[in-house]
């Protein structure tokens, strides 16, 4: 994994919720296994065993990664998917904009910050 990738999921699983920490606990065992697509920033997960694994009641991490352009303004978010709650399974960029975005947001100020 990237060290961008790392700090974007740190910054996400640095939020409390049910699971948290052992999805924080998996981050040194996570490997990107496929890009999603050509040019794609959004990426499949896959956690080496043994860890241990998450009881998330759903297969999205529930924490609001909105993403801003350093002008403030809205351009999307970014998931974090699990695999039946248990382990990461992916990291999407979905993103509004017109142009589909080249790089992941960057942390500015405790915000995710992509450039305009």
């Amino acid at each position: 994994m990237k060290a961008n990738e790392r700090a974007v999921l740190e910054h996400i699983l640095s939020a409390e919720f049910a699971g948290a920490s052992q999805l924080r606990g998996q981050l040194d065992r996570t490997e990107v296994i496929a890009v999603w697509g050509p040019g794609s920033v959004s990426v499949d997960l896959q956690v080496r065993e043994p860890c241990e694994h998450a009881a998330l009641p759903a297969v999205l991490v529930p924490v609001d990664a909105h993403v801003h352009n350093p002008s403030g303004a809205y351009i999307g978010e970014i998931l974090v998917w699990t695999d039946r709650g248990v382990t990461l399974a992916a990291m999407e960029f979905a993103w509004v904009t017109d142009e589909m975005p080249t790089s992941l947001p960057a942390m500015v100020n405790g915000r995710l910050s992509w450039p305009a």
